[in-house]
C-alpha cells in the first residue's frame, strides 16, 4: 500500500479527504458491460448506480459545485453509455469511467475559467460530526491550535480551488478516491513519475494554504 506524502504538517488535509474502501471488482464489471454491450440497459444501470458515489466525490472535489457536479455526473453517464459498445477492455471499467469522468470534468473547468469564485454555501459541513476529524484535531493540542472546524473546511475547499486543473486532478484521484499511482497514470495518460511530482507539488502548496491553522 503505497503512502501519501502528506506531511504531519497537513494532518487537517489528511482528516478531511479521506478515500473510500477500495472496490476492485473487475470481474463483476466485466460481467456487466457485455450485458451492457448486449443491449442489457438494466446492467448499464446497475454500473451507474454502482459508481455514482464514487464518480459524484470526484467531479464534485474537481468542481467545488453540486448543481455542476449533477449536471457533469449525468453527462459522464450519457458519455459511457454512447461508448460502451466500444470498449475492448483492455483497461478495467472504472479507468474507462473514471477518464471519461476525469476529461469532461477538465473540459468544463477551462471554459468556466479556473478563477471561478467558490461558494461558502456550497462546502459540505457534515465533516464537523466526523469522528476522525474530531480525533486529530483534539488529540494533540501541543500540535493544532483549536481551530473552528467549518472554517478549515471552506479553507481546504477554497485551496483545492487555487490548484491548477492538473494537480487539482491527482489530489483528488490518489487522496479523495483512494487511487494508487499506477492507476492514475492510467487514467492521466501520464507517467508515474509526473503523477508523484504533480502529487508533491500539490501537497505542498496545500500545506501553504493551510498553514494558519497548523503551529
Amino acid at each position: 500500500m503505497e503512502e501519501s506524502p502528506l506531511s504531519a504538517a497537513a494532518a487537517p488535509i489528511a482528516s478531511l479527504i479521506q478515500p473510500p474502501a477500495p472496490n476492485s471488482s473487475a470481474a463483476e464489471d466485466r460481467i456487466l458491460v457485455d450485458r451492457a454491450q448486449a443491449g442489457d440497459t438494466k446492467a448499464f444501470d446497475d454500473l451507474v448506480r454502482k459508481y455514482t458515489p464514487k464518480l459524484y466525490g470526484l467531479i464534485y472535489n474537481m468542481t467545488s459545485n453540486r448543481e455542476d457536479t449533477a449536471d457533469l455526473l449525468q453527462d459522464v453517464f450519457a458519455k459511457a453509455y454512447r461508448s460502451i459498445k466500444r470498449f475492448m477492455g483492455k483497461s478495467s471499467f472504472y479507468t474507462w469511467i473514471y477518464s471519461i469522468a476525469v476529461n469532461m470534468s477538465l473540459n468544463f473547468l477551462k471554459k468556466r475559467g479556473r478563477h471561478h469564485k467558490v461558494s461558502l454555501d456550497d462546502v459540505d459541513t457534515g465533516i464537523e460530526n466526523d469522528p476522525e476529524f474530531i480525533r486529530v484535531t483534539t488529540a494533540n493540542t501541543g500540535t493544532l491550535r483549536e481551530v473552528n472546524i467549518h472554517e478549515l473546511q471552506k479553507r481546504l475547499n477554497a485551496a483545492m480551488m487555487k490548484l491548477s486543473e492538473d494537480h487539482r486532478t491527482v489530489v483528488t484521484l490518489y487522496d479523495v478516491q483512494g487511487l494508487q499511482h499506477a492507476e492514475i497514470s492510467k487514467i492521466l495518460g501520464v507517467s508515474e513519475g509526473t503523477v508523484r511530482s504533480r502529487l508533491f507539488y500539490a501537497h505542498r502548496l496545500l500545506q501553504t494554504y493551510l498553514e494558519d491553522f497548523v503551529k
